[in-house]
């Protein structure tokens, strides 16, 4: 069930910032929380580059410094005029991750950074299924999300973030095998990397 502080944090800009801040202190600052997926990547000025469930554009804004080419998708309006708003250099499409209105093999790199958490299992499947389909052979499916953490110092403030800020969901992905789920799907996945005690998980695929 959300919460109250849930529902203000994205009706709120200013909320939404502030938290995401907060919540990146132990990795540097946003701006390398949100560069996390991207390291090791080489992403050229003319590759097609997803950022899948963009939000307001926290990540869109280093994706287009790198490719002449970003789109940014989601399915909330109201995040997406934030997003036109904060990276204009970007185009972007209002559709579902798990129905993606693209053709297959277009993408050289798709992005997302902390959205599958948000996602029923079910849900979950379906958006890896698509970004495989709409990914080019040898394309790479980046992401940053939640980890169970392996230090259990990190464990009561992971469990109040998500107990103020986020569903079940959250919970279940904490549970959630993904570089299993990828590879059942088809991708070669590389050896996650662990950040924040664990309570933060860095993967990238390979179609």
């Amino acid at each position: 069930m959300a919460t109250i502080l849930r529902d203000w944090s994205y009706r709120y800009q200013w909320l939404y910032d502030g938290i995401s801040r907060l919540a990146a202190v132990s990795l540097g600052g946003e701006a390398r929380f949100r560069q996390l997926a991207l390291q090791g990547l080489t992403i050229n000025s003319d590759n097609q580059v997803l950022d899948l469930c963009c939000g307001s554009g926290q990540s869109t804004q280093f994706l287009v410094k790198s490719s002449q080419n970003v789109t940014g998708l989601d399915a909330s309006p109201f995040s997406l005029r934030r997003a036109r708003q904060n990276v204009p250099e970007a185009a972007y499409v209002e559709a579902f991750a798990e129905k993606m209105p693209f053709a297959d093999n277009l993408f050289d790199v798709v992005h997302t950074s902390v959205a599958l958490h948000e996602m029923q299992p079910e849900q979950l499947q379906k958006i890896i299924n698509e970004v495989y389909r709409v990914l080019k052979p040898g394309g790479v499916f980046t992401l940053v999300d939640f980890h169970a953490p392996t230090n259990p110092i990190f464990w009561p403030g992971v469990s109040l973030f998500l107990l103020l800020f986020e569903t079940e969901t959250a919970w279940q992905l904490l549970k959630t095998d993904l570089p299993d789920l990828l590879t059942k799907t088809g991708f070669k996945v590389g050896k996650p990397t662990l950040y924040a005690g664990g309570s933060l998980q860095v993967i990238q695929a390979r179609k």
